[in-house]
């Protein structure tokens, strides 16, 4: 089987990270990760396949009488969980554009925009300086732009079997795997 892709930008910010087959980690497993930042200081970004079966107007209610109040919650990560993180993420033709950790004054003007979608997140995946890079040398991701239709597709566990059926046949191979090989 083909080793993982590893990225030739310098940076992953704007990419997505898919969980490795074997990470077992429960932080991670079978988890899509968009990056947001990633440079020599560390990298961010949310688990966008974690929904907390939630609405924001549920979780607060100073969102129950705004537009956003039906914007749903994910789990970002596990660093802050307590910390809610807005994002938009916009499909344009001339790419993909990503809002993230904007205000709720900014995410409502965003979301009267045609084509934007907004999440809210509790909190985020994060990485000291240097830690994804290792993670990396150690097959614990692989690597995949953001596919156009994202959003089209359930944002739950089979969003990762989707998108990293997409980079090869040994991946879709990986992917539709059952968690429980005895169900093999």
């Amino acid at each position: 089987m083909r080793a993982p892709r590893q990225s030739t930008k310098e940076t992953v910010a704007g990419s997505l990270l898919l969980a490795h087959p074997k990470l077992i980690d429960p932080n991670f497993r079978r988890s899509v990760v968009l990056m947001s930042l990633h440079n020599a200081d560390g990298a961010m970004g949310v688990v966008l396949n974690r929904p907390a079966g939630k609405r924001l107007a549920e979780l607060s209610g100073e969102f129950a009488l705004t537009a956003l109040a039906k914007v749903p919650v994910f789990r970002g990560g596990p660093v802050q969980p307590e910390q809610l993180v807005l994002a938009a993420w916009q499909s344009r033709p001339d790419g993909f554009r990503l809002h993230f950790g904007i205000e709720p004054s900014h995410a409502t003007e965003l979301l009267a925009e045609n084509g934007t979608h907004v999440r809210a997140f509790l909190g985020y995946s994060g990485w000291s300086a240097g830690q994804l890079e290792n993670e990396m040398k150690s097959s614990t991701w692989v690597v995949a732009d953001v596919p156009g239709d994202l959003l089209s597709h359930p944002q739950d566990d089979s969003l990762w079997r989707a998108v990293l059926g997409r980079e090869g046949s040994e991946w879709r191979l990986l992917a539709g795997e059952p968690e429980d090989p005895e169900l093999n």
